[in-house]
């Protein structure tokens, strides 16, 4: 029976620094192309998009960018049409990032807003508020001098 090889090393779990900068650098570049350009396309038309996160593939060849649509007004829609344009950004991409291979940029709807805000109504309902407001402290563990 053969044993695996291990370096001794713990797996990495998350993004290295790498793909961590590389995310930063595509992001900052998207959002001044979404910015400076004009994408024809009837489902972008008044639409501004926020990058909220680029994830990089770990050879960076590959972007997964999450976007959210001002007012969270049809993010479905949305979402299509950057990904029907992504060649389009892609090569706006290009010109404005210094690395040896620009990504492929797959667009990705981010839900963390409408999460964020499913978690807050839940807090606003009355019977999770109770459990959340502390009671009146006793006084019956202090010693009367």
């Amino acid at each position: 029976m053969k044993r695996p090889i291990t370096t001794g090393r713990a797996e990495p779990t998350g993004p290295s620094q790498r793909q961590l900068r590389a995310g930063e650098l595509v992001r900052h570049a998207l959002v001044e192309i979404f910015r400076e350009q004009e994408i024809n396309d009837p489902d972008l038309a008044g639409v501004s998009v926020t990058v909220t996160e680029v994830r990089m593939n770990p050879d960076l060849r590959h972007a997964n960018v999450f976007v959210e649509p001002l007012g969270g007004v049809h993010p479905q829609e949305v979402v299509k049409a950057l990904n029907k344009h992504s060649k389009f950004v892609r090569g706006h991409l290009g010109r404005m990032i210094d690395m040896r291979f620009t990504p492929d940029v797959f667009f990705r709807h981010d839900d963390t807003f409408t999460e964020a805000a499913r978690i807050a109504k839940l807090f606003d309902d009355p019977r999770v508020r109770q459990d959340l407001t502390p009671d009146e402290p006793s006084d019956s563990w202090k010693d009367e001098d």
